[in-house]
Order: structure tokens, then sequence, then C-alpha cells
């Protein structure tokens, strides 16, 4: 299947009725691997293919979907069948190409593009696309091996696991849209367990990207032993009210959860921490939060969302201020705005909903950054959070969180112990607002980044 198939079933759906029409095909060729004791425990390798159809008549929606080119016509009429069990919705609708239309030089915020190539974001690469079963599981083995290296102590690895993937993706609709683009993927993660005198700790790390060469196979093993060798002989500590200062990894995860709030569709349903505070100061004013489709290798980078609207680069809150929203293409006619080029699908079997391209957090200025060392001579008492339980049970809504915590004890400027069974509680947002300083170490796992973040005020509790 190609765009000229794609082309094909909006043509036949036109034909038989619907108003609008939209096709999305995607194929994608996948190996994953799990190594265990220096033994392949999982190897799958699968290729798909799959299409779907939406369409609206009458301002109702139809959807259908199959993996059998043979069915297109049947497809075709399945979803204009569905469109007439569904309620019409004045919003909907389907993206017409940017205009001007993007060109090679491209144009300030939005991708550039070729026809059929990916334009000057980079998400291809021959390496991943054409690696063999044996690189492949040597570079996962290298995972396990560099954690066990690290010292006798690592006695346990739970998951050592590599994956590489191919995909091409394809949306033409019946307004003009007609893209292709090609990406790759490549990602490594481990689960170490480090024991000694009957303490056991477990460590983990990941990596993942768009090249080979950016995902750092042994130091994905390397990190994850080392975070477990950290915790061993961890002791609680008594309740404090003071400074924490959040891993990177642990700044992410916060940042996930924010992310839901930040979409339009959750703003739109009331379901938002932010709805109404668009120009409001909402965090510290020392650092920004921006959405980027546009940055090569990065994981949740590709020159079109998945509706076929430009991705771009847009800063969601600056300096503290809340400036907008993600939208697809039904959440932006709702509310009289462009689309931010956010449509996300699950696959071909999915409708596009809305999320983030690469959400990360970045310092404002230079001057509200540090080095880590700079970060702990910094603080005279405060813990240091590398790993936390319970983030699930973060209020989406509200931002209140009461969550597990176990990482290093600061004092005088200096690493004393590890810690566990703190917990740590308060709102997100006026957690984000205690934002005193940024590491210079930002890092995104997935599509979600951030530098490690140092906060005051928190609330520890054993």
């Amino acid at each position: 299947m190609n765009t000229e198939f794609a082309q094909r079933l909006v043509e036949i759906a036109i034909k038989k009725g619907a108003d609008e029409a939209e096709t999305y095909v995607k194929t994608s060729k996948n190996l994953n691997i799990e190594v265990r004791d220096q033994k392949i425990d999982t190897l799958e390798s699968s290729a798909t293919i799959g299409y779907s159809v939406r369409i609206i008549k009458d301002s109702r929606l139809g959807f259908s979907y199959s993996t059998d080119p043979a069915e297109i016509k049947a497809i075709a009429e399945k979803a204009i069948e569905s469109s007439r069990y569904s309620e019409p919705d004045e919003y909907l609708g389907l993206p017409t190409p940017p205009s001007p239309p993007l060109t090679k030089g491209g144009r300030e915020g939005v991708v550039s593009l070729e026809k059929g190539g990916n334009g000057r974001v980079k998400i291809f690469d021959n390496e991943i696309a054409s690696i063999s079963e044996d690189t492949a599981m040597d570079l996962t083995f290298l995972i396990e091996i560099s954690a066990l290296k690290q010292d006798k102590r690592i006695k346990k690895i739970r998951k050592a696991s590599g994956s590489f993937s191919t995909n091409n993706t394809f949306i033409v609709n019946s307004k003009g849209v007609n893209v292709h683009y090609t990406s790759t993927a490549c990602s490594a993660r481990i689960m170490a367990v480090a024991e000694e005198n009957g303490d056991s700790q477990m460590g983990w790390d990941y990596q993942g990207g768009r090249f080979l060469n950016e995902v750092l196979f042994q130091s994905v093993g390397i990190n994850a032993a080392m975070r477990a060798l950290q915790l061993l002989g961890a002791k609680k500590i008594t309740p404090v009210k003071g400074f924490v200062l959040l891993s990177n990894a642990v700044s992410s995860e916060f940042l996930g959860m924010l992310q839901a709030a930040l979409s339009a569709e959750s703003v739109q349903k009331k379901k938002s921490m932010f709805a109404g505070k668009v120009g409001e100061t909402v965090i510290s004013n020392k650092i920004n939060i921006i959405d980027s489709g546009i940055l090569d290798g990065k994981l949740g980078s590709k020159p079109f969302d998945d509706e076929g609207a430009p991705t771009m680069h847009k800063t969601l809150i600056n300096s503290g201020v809340l400036t907008g929203f993600l939208h697809n293409t039904y959440t932006a006619k709702k509310d009289g705005v462009n689309s931010t080029g956010n449509a996300i699908r699950g696959g071909f079997t999915g409708l596009p909903a809305i999320g983030p391209t690469n959400l990360y957090i970045e310092p404002v200025s230079e001057k509200y950054t540090a080095g880590f060392q700079e970060l702990i001579k910094s603080v005279d008492k405060c813990l240091y959070v590398i790993e936390t339980m319970g983030m699930h049970t973060v209020n989406p809504i509200s931002g209140d969180f009461s969550v597990g915590a176990s990482g290093l004890w600061i004092e005088n400027g200096e690493i004393k112990y590890p810690v566990k069974e703190a917990v740590i509680s308060g709102n997100m947002l006026e957690m984000f607002k205690k934002v005193a300083i940024t590491g210079d170490d930002l890092r995104f796992y997935g599509s979600i980044g951030s530098p490690c973040l140092l906060i005051q005020d928190i609330d520890i509790s054993a």
C-alpha cells in the first residue's frame, strides 16, 4: 500500500457519498529482543500493514479499517454506513494543506518538506532500517553485560531489552493533503538488582531515539547498575519541609502527568487544571515548557501529525505564563484557531486524539541553570529524588499528588546517604511554581524531556 492506494480509497469514499474523506496507511517492521543470562529470552520479528478511512457525511463521522487491500471498497462502504449511527457535529472536518504551501526552504516554526520526503527534520536512519538480527542481539546483550560488569553487587537482571523499527506513514484526504514520510526508531532498557548485606535495590535506565548511534546501549546498562548501587543501605528520614532535587527522569515523569492538562480537548471538557488560565502565570517564571515536532532524532519528531497537519515548534508556557494548548483539527475548529500539529493515533485502527510531539522543560536563560555538583553545593538540606512510586495516583485535574520517593540525602552541600520510603506531596502547579533552578542535563525519556529541577518548600514525610 502506498500513496496511490490511499488516493484511490479517498476517491471511492467520495463517489459513494462522503462529503470529506481521509485515508491513513501505516506499514511497520519491528524487531524486539529480550535477553537474560546472556541468552535470548524473547525474539519477535514482525511486519504489519494496515489502513483506515475516516469520512464525514452530513456532519457525521464514519470510520473503518482493515489490513487487507482487497477490501478497499467494502471499507469505504462500512465507513459511510457507520456515520449513520453517529451524532451530527459542526466541528468535524479534515485539515487542508498549509497556505502558502511548504517548500524546500520551509518557513519559521513549520517543518519544510519535499514531496514524499522527510523535509529538514531528521528521523530516518539506514543503520536501523537495515540492521541484522545478529547485530541487534549483540547490542541487546551489551546492555546486560555492561550492568553486570559494573560491580559484583549487581546480582540480577530483571529485564534487558532492545527494540528496532522502521515505519512508513501515508495520509491523503479529499481537501488536498497528500503526505508521506519514513521514520526509524530504536530503544534500550534494563532493570538491574543490587544486593548487599541482605539489602536489595533496583535501578533502571532507558534510552530511545531515531538514530542507532545516539542510543548508547552500554551506558544504559551502566546507568541502571549505578542507580541500584546508589540506593544500597538506604534508610528513612524524619519529616521535613525543604528542598527537593528531582532527577531528570523524575522531572520528566511529573511533566508527563502535566501533559494531559495542556491538551485543548481536556480544556474544552473542563478536565484541565489550566482551563481559563491563558495569559496567567501558572508555574515558575524561570522555566519554559515547549512542544516541538521538528527536533532532529527525537522519538516524537515527524514532519506531519497523524491527520496530515504540519508539526511545529511552540512554547506552551513562556517564562511561567500559559500561552496556549495542543490542538488537532477538531479542537482547533472548536476554538477558532489553527491546529498545532498534535493529532496522534495509536495506529491505523484508531481515530486521531491529541498528544505531544516532544514535550520538554528548558530554563528561560542560562542564569537559571547549573551543573549537578553546583546544585548539590548550593543546598544545606535536600532530598535528591531518583525514583518515585505511585505516580499514577496523581490527580490529573486538580494536580494534587502524594508519591513515594527514594534517593539520596544531601546535607551541607554533600551527598550523605541513600533514602528509602520517603513521601513527597503537594500540588503539581504549586510545585512547578517553586522551581528555583534547573540542571544542565536535559534528557528525553521517550517523547518527554526535562533537566533535573531544584524545588524549594516541598513537604517530605516518611
